[in-house]
């Protein structure tokens, strides 16, 4: 039986053992992690938590939405056994009808076909690590070896164990001046799930340098479940003309190498990176976002309008 239960109710020490031992599970969704990123949350749960599914939600004009927390790649359902469309289809039934909006990424193995939702493909890569480093380097694109070719000659430099909010900084002062939706606010809440995961030791963070000792670029690593997931980085301008990250994953991948660890880019739909991760020899793995709208028609909102807006 799926059961309901409320924050409260919600017994973290046997929810975290699930996401531990499922097949399925991801660091976004332990209890703390979503205890971090989520302004509320709740669950369903299956038997003695033996599948668990977060609600993580917030409600906004009175309408209670579930929604897809920032810094979170991929939720759903969790589970210790195998999972089929009809145990995912259940667990969608088993939401609560208050929730009118719900805008949620999957994880990869959560594949329902319930009627009345929308679905669609999100994108993600991913690079088993198990192989030592000259295999997975023979596995790159002709374009990327030849990008490390020219760092090789840039005088650039790695430092492992900077500061998190450094790559925070260099990210706000770059790619982050286009990205109104995140607020003070939102970064403060990455700032303090980084150093959560570095107490936990589950972080490491990766900083380059040119050769003049600036940070050109920065990355944080978070490993759990048999995954290291590139969730965070920075890169200037001068970075991106001496092709520092190439230099960073490539560093990463070397450091990593002859490990049962999988490299999980925490993907993108977007095309140029897309196509920066799979050129490091990665394998597409799709996961699948679902909506549904059940507001009267004068009052529903367009989920794109939403999407935009949802901060």
């Amino acid at each position: 039986m799926i059961k309901h239960l409320k924050y409260e109710h919600i017994d973290k020490e046997k929810w975290d053992d699930c996401i531990s031992n499922s097949f399925n599970g991801v660091i976004y969704a332990y209890s703390w992690f979503l205890d971090v990123v989520c302004e509320e949350w709740e669950a369903l749960v299956e038997g003695d938590y033996d599948r668990v599914f977060p609600i993580n939600f917030r409600k906004k004009a009175g309408v209670n939405i579930i929604y897809q927390p920032f810094f979170t790649q991929q939720l759903g359902v969790f589970s210790k056994t195998g999972l089929t469309p009809e145990v995912i289809n259940n667990f969608l039934k088993a939401i609560p009808r208050k929730y009118k909006v719900i805008d949620l990424n999957l994880n990869i193995h959560n594949k329902p076909d319930l009627p009345g939702f929308e679905y669609s493909l999100q994108i993600n890569h991913e690079l088993d690590l198990i192989g030592d480093y000259a295999a997975l380097r023979s596995n790159y694109a002709t374009n990327t070896r030849r990008n490390l070719v020219k760092t090789e000659s840039a005088g650039l430099s790695i430092v492992k164990g900077i500061k998190p909010d450094d790559v925070i900084d260099l990210f706000r002062a770059n790619r982050g001046r286009n990205i109104k939706v995140l607020k003070d606010a939102n970064y403060l809440k990455l700032k303090r799930l980084i150093y959560t995961c570095i107490y936990k030791g589950i972080a490491c963070v990766y900083g380059v340098y040119t050769e003049n000792n600036v940070l050109c670029a920065g990355a944080v690593f978070l490993e759990s479940n048999k995954k290291s997931v590139f969730f965070f980085s920075g890169l200037s301008s001068d970075g991106r003309d001496q092709r520092a990250m190439f230099f960073l994953i490539d560093h990463f991948i070397k450091d990593h190498s002859n490990k049962h660890l999988t490299l999980d880019f925490d993907g993108s739909n977007n095309e140029a990176l897309a196509r920066f991760y799979k050129s490091f020899g990665s394998t597409r793995i799709d996961f699948m976002r679902i909506s549904r709208n059940t507001l009267p028609s004068c009052l529903k909102i367009p989920l794109k309008f939403y999407r935009k807006m949802r901060s």
